[in-house]
């Protein structure tokens, strides 16, 4: 079993109003594994990733990103990682292929992985022609599959996708899906993904934690958890841990 290479501890973050998000939180990812952080809205998924990316400081607690402190050494952390946020957006002006171009000259050192890190990103996305159109022109679907690939193409150590799915037909989620999960595998890239549809992340997700008002209430890998609360699915498992009170 591998060292683990995001180590979060006893994470705390309360917001003005006394509103605490996240309420001592705990959780660990092994290298090259995808980690589902899943949970109803409001459950402090969202703020957490926003921690491990470095846009959010957290109020008490710790967490590690590859043996850096978010807090005290972001800069280090922001180089091994890349943080896809559920609201993202990309140039609606250029078009998709203008818009990965763009992006890749930011992270590569020469033409030559320009190129590359563009290849990856079509083949990513799956969009094929529909590139050469203008991102105006995009589905919210088709968006969100050239923002992951966008995300992705880098080969970050670290990929963490908040929702990746959400608000997507059956089609373009399936494709994002398969998207993540053929990347991750093929090239070893670490995932940390939140979700609040658990059917997804049992298809994805080597492990997942569940969060219910910022708390952990359950870890492991789906397969297990059905098999230990004895139900079907990782539906039935959540509903079993937390009732009616979401």
């Amino acid at each position: 079993m591998t060292d683990p290479i995001v180590v979060v501890r006893d994470l705390v973050k309360v917001y003005p109003g006394g509103v605490r998000a996240v309420d001592k939180l705990s959780f660990s990812v092994r290298e090259g594994e995808i980690f589902g952080l899943i949970g109803p809205n409001g459950a402090g998924k969202t703020t957490t990733l926003r921690i491990l990316a470095t846009i959010l400081q957290p109020t008490e607690g710790e967490a590690i990103v590859y043996g850096y402190n978010v807090v005290k050494e972001p800069d280090k952390v922001r180089s091994v990682i890349s943080y896809l946020p559920e609201e993202a957006g990309a140039y609606k002006y250029l078009t998709g292929l203008e818009f990965l171009e763009f992006i890749a000259s930011f992270f590569a050192r020469d033409e030559e992985e320009k190129d590359r890190m563009v290849m990856e990103a079509i083949k990513i996305s799956g969009l094929g022609d529909r590139l050469r159109d203008k991102v105006k022109t995009y589905s919210k679907g088709m968006l969100r599959r050239l923002l992951v690939a966008k995300t992705l193409m880098i080969k970050p150590k670290l990929a963490i996708l908040d929702e990746p799915t959400s608000g997507l037909d059956v089609v373009n989620a399936v494709k994002v899906r398969e998207a993540i999960k053929n990347y991750a595998h093929e090239h070893g890239v670490t995932i940390l993904l939140s979700s609040h549809n658990m059917l997804e992340v049992e298809y994805l997700c080597d492990r997942i934690g569940i969060v219910h008002k910022g708390r952990l209430i359950a870890e492991g890998a789906p397969r297990d958890l059905i098999k230990e609360h004895g139900v079907e699915n990782l539906e039935e498992v959540f509903v079993k841990l937390v009732g009616g009170g979401f």
